[in-house]
C-alpha cells in the first residue's frame, strides 16, 4: 500500500500512515532466528478497549496465516516480542508511551498491554511491531478526568453478528460515525457451524475444543470491517450466548453435555484472547470476571453486566411461555445475588448524571403473544421478574437511568415502568435495544403492530439490520437508530429509521 503524503484521519485508521516513522519502533527480538522470521503477523488488526481517565487497553494477536485449523495462526510454537507505541498525532512524531509485551503460544500469541499515564479526556494514536513489521494504526482515547460533567460524548453500541448471515456493513457505517466509545453487547460470534443458506462459508466445525473457539474468533477478525470498528475508537464489550452456546445458564448447557464446562472454559479463553480487556477479566478454569463499570467523568457511569455466567436456568423450558408461575420466584437471578449487590451498591453510590446498564437480553416488560394469554421469553429478564424488579428499582433512584440492550435482533424503544399494566405508571428509566449487525439476514419492514399494540410502554420497533448511536450530554441523551437496507449484499448506505431524545431527569422517550 503507498503512503500518503499527508495522511487524514481516515487514511491512518485505514492502515494508509501505519508505516510512517518506523524508526522510532525498536527491532530487538527474543531468539529470533532466519528460520521461525514471520511473514506479517497482522492480519487480526488492532483494538483498544477499557479506557479509564489516565489508561487505556491495546490489543492485538499475532498470526501469519489466521485461519490455521489448529486455530494458532500459523505461528511457531515459541514467544514473540511485540513492541507498542502511543502517540498523540496521527505521524506518531510525539510518542508519548512505548513499551514491549510477550505473545506467548500458550494465549494464542494474544496481547494485552494496559498502557498507565495518560492524560484524561485525551485522544492517542497507537501501533505494534514485530520482527520488522508494523501493524495498521489504531485511534483511541482516555475518559474524561473524575467530576468532569461539562464534556459531551458520541457512543455507538451494536450486538449479534453472525459471520454467515450477511456482511459487516454495519460496522463500517458505525465507524464512519466516528464515536469516542463503542460498546458490544454480546453475540460477537456465533459457534454454528455453516449454514446452507450462509451468505459468508462459516469455517470449522460447531465450536467446542479451544481451537475451534480461536480459529472462529480469527475469521471474524479477518474482516476489514470490523477491524475497521475496531481500530476507530475504544470497545467496551461483554458477552452474550453464542460467544460460548446458545441460551446456556451459568453450569447449564441449552441440551445435555456432560462436557460442557470444558466448552465453557474453552470458549471463556479465547474470548479473553481475542478482546481488549484488562488482565483483572482473565479467566481461571471456568470463571472469568467480566461484570465491571467504567467512570466517563461525571457525565455516565457504565455498568457493564454478565447475564449468563450466574443466571439460574430458565423457567418452564426456556422460549416464549405463557402462565409460567416458576419466572415469578423471588429467589430466581438473572445476574447472582454478588453481581446484583455490586450493581444496587453502584447505583446507589452513584453521582453521574447519566447511570448506563450495558446489558445483554430484553429488560423491559414485553408481552410477546398479542392477546390472550400474555407470553414473556424466559430467556429475557421477563423470566427473572424480581430480580429485574429490585434492579429496575434501584435505577429509577438514580437520576437518570438507562439500559442498553442487545440479542433480539430487532431495534426497540422502551420506557421502563413501576407498574406495566398503568401506562401512567412512575417512570424508572428508558431502554433502547439495538438490532444485530447481521442476524437475521435482511430484515423486513414489518411493523409488529400486535405487539406494539400488547405493550404501550414500547414506542418503536424496526425489523432491519444496524446500530444505534447515542449521544450524552448533561442534559440530554439523543440515540438515533440506524439501519441498513441489505446486509446479504455488501455496501449498503445506513440511514436513521428514528431518533429519541431523553431529558435529564424525565424518565421517558421523546420522538425527535
Amino acid at each position: 500500500m503507498s503512503v500518503p503524503t499527508t495522511p487524514s484521519r481516515r487514511s491512518v485508521l485505514l492502515g494508509g500512515a501505519a508505516a510512517l516513522g518506523l524508526t522510532a519502533l525498536g527491532t530487538t527480538q527474543a531468539g529470533a532466528s532466519s528460520v521461525d522470521r514471520l511473514t506479517d503477523p497482522f492480519t487480526l488488526g488492532v483494538a483498544s478497549g477499557d479506557p479509564d481517565h489516565h489508561s487505556v487497553v491495546l490489543w492485538t494477536r499475532l498470526a501469519q496465516n489466521p485461519l490455521a485449523d489448529n486455530g494458532l495462526g500459523g505461528m511457531p510454537d515459541r514467544p514473540y516480542l511485540v513492541e507498542w507505541e502511543i502517540a498523540t498525532d496521527e505521524r506518531f512524531r510525539r510518542t508519548v508511551r512505548r513499551g514491549v509485551e510477550l505473545a506467548r503460544p500458550q494465549s494464542a500469541h494474544s496481547v494485552h498491554a494496559e498502557v498507565e499515564g495518560l492524560r484524561p479526556g485525551s485522544e492517542y494514536f497507537y501501533r505494534f511491531r514485530a520482527q520488522g513489521h508494523v501493524s495498521e494504526a489504531g485511534r483511541t482515547r482516555t475518559a474524561p478526568a473524575p467530576g468532569t460533567l461539562r464534556t459531551d460524548l458520541t457512543m455507538c453500541f451494536a450486538s449479534c453478528s453472525h459471520f454467515g448471515a450477511g456482511h459487516f456493513t454495519a460496522y463500517k457505517r458505525l465507524a464512519e460515525d466516528e464515536p469516542g466509545l463503542i460498546l458490544h453487547l454480546g453475540d460477537y460470534q456465533y459457534e454454528y457451524a455453516a449454514g446452507a443458506n450462509d451468505v459468508r462459508k462459516v469455517l470449522g466445525p460447531e465450536t467446542r475444543t479451544l481451537e475451534n473457539y480461536r480459529l472462529r474468533h480469527a475469521q471474524y477478525k479477518t474482516d476489514p470491517d470490523l477491524q475497521f470498528a475496531h481500530a476507530t475508537a475504544p470497545w467496551l464489550v461483554v458477552w452474550d450466548d453464542h460467544e460460548t452456546e446458545n441460551n446456556w445458564a451459568d453450569e447449564v448447557p441449552e441440551q445435555p453435555d456432560p462436557d460442557f464446562l470444558t466448552r465453557r472454559k474453552n470458549a471463556f479463553q479465547a474470548y479473553y484472547e481475542n478482546m481488549p480487556l484488562r488482565r483483572t477479566a482473565r479467566p481461571r478454569g471456568i470463571d472469568m470476571q467480566l461484570y465491571r463499570r467504567l467512570q466517563w467523568g461525571n457525565l455516565i457511569n457504565f455498568h457493564m453486566l454478565d447475564t449468563r455466567q450466574y443466571r439460574d436456568d430458565q423457567a418452564c423450558g426456556d422460549g416464549v411461555r405463557a402462565n409460567c408461575d416458576a419466572r415469578l420466584e423471588p429467589t430466581r437471578s438473572i445476574t447472582g445475588e454478588e453481581q446484583e449487590r455490586w450493581l444496587l451498591d453502584g447505583l446507589r453510590r452513584s453521582r453521574a448524571r447519566w447511570d448506563v446498564l450495558g446489558q445483554q437480553v430484553f429488560f423491559s416488560q414485553i408481552d410477546l403473544t398479542p392477546g390472550a394469554p400474555q407470553g414473556y421469553n424466559m430467556d429475557a429478564w421477563d423470566g427473572y421478574k424480581a430480580n429485574r424488579d429490585r434492579i429496575a428499582e434501584g435505577l429509577g433512584r438514580t437520576r437518570n437511568g438507562v439500559v442498553l440492550t442487545g440479542d433480539v435482533h430487532r431495534h426497540w424503544a422502551a420506557e421502563i415502568k413501576s407498574d406495566y399494566t398503568d401506562p401512567t405508571s412512575r417512570g424508572l428509566g428508558t431502554e433502547f435495544v439495538t438490532t444485530s449487525i447481521t442476524s437475521g439476514g435482511d430484515g423486513n419492514d414489518d411493523p409488529n403492530a400486535g405487539v406494539l399494540a400488547e405493550n404501550p410502554h414500547v414506542k418503536f420497533h424496526k425489523n432491519r439490520r444496524g446500530y444505534i448511536r447515542t449521544k450524552f450530554t448533561a442534559d440530554e441523551l439523543r440515540a438515533d437508530y440506524r439501519i441498513l437496507p441489505h446486509v446479504r449484499q455488501a455496501g449498503a448506505e445506513a440511514s436513521t429509521a428514528a431518533s429519541f431524545a431523553v431529558a435529564d431527569r424525565d424518565p421517558s422517550l421523546h420522538r425527535v
